[in-house]
């Protein structure tokens, strides 16, 4: 299958919609569990997508349509600054920059052209505008499962015999 604009910012309009009613109200215990060590929990992740949101995905996505090549983009650097925000204002932020950052894309009446015009990546090299895209809606939806993971990880031994039917608990 091959990229279709609409169907990616389907996918990118989708994600805080799936986000809130999966975690909005939750025990703050769904919030903090994680995979271990040097892994995150629902609120870091939810933190880490505020965090892209803002500085990361619209910035490359500019770059690139008015820089080409000329000047790389930045790293994807992971702050601490949401660390001490409550889940539901994260998710609330996260929706409004989301909102945002697609009525921008949209303004932008991308050509077939501009979706193939070339950034670099400081460390993966020649990407284009389309990969950039296709990326932010892979990204979103990794850390979705990601989410799903951790939580239902949860309950690994309490689920009992069943453990060998749920894949989700293997990985």
């Amino acid at each position: 299958m091959s990229f279709d604009f609409a169907e990616t910012v389907d996918v990118l309009t989708r994600t805080p919609t799936v986000l809130d009613p999966l975690l909005r109200g939750t025990s703050p215990s769904w919030h903090a569990i994680d995979e271990g060590p040097d892994t995150w929990s629902p609120l870091a992740v939810v933190g880490h997508l505020v965090h892209a949101d803002e500085a990361v995905w619209m910035a490359r996505a500019r770059n690139l349509l008015e820089h080409g090549e000329e000047r790389p983009f930045d790293s994807f650097p992971q702050i601490a600054r949401y660390t001490d925000w409550p889940l539901d204002r994260l998710l609330d932020r996260f929706a409004e920059l989301r909102r945002a950052n697609l009525e921008t894309l949209a303004s932008w009446n991308l050509t077939e052209a501009q979706l193939a015009k070339t950034g670099r990546h400081p460390s993966l090299g020649t990407v284009t505008l389309q990969n950039l895209l296709a990326t932010w809606a892979v990204h979103d939806l990794s850390h979705l499962a990601q989410i799903s993971r951790v939580m239902a990880k949860r309950y690994t031994e309490d689920v009992g015999v069943w453990r060998e039917y749920l894949s989700i608990l293997g990985r």
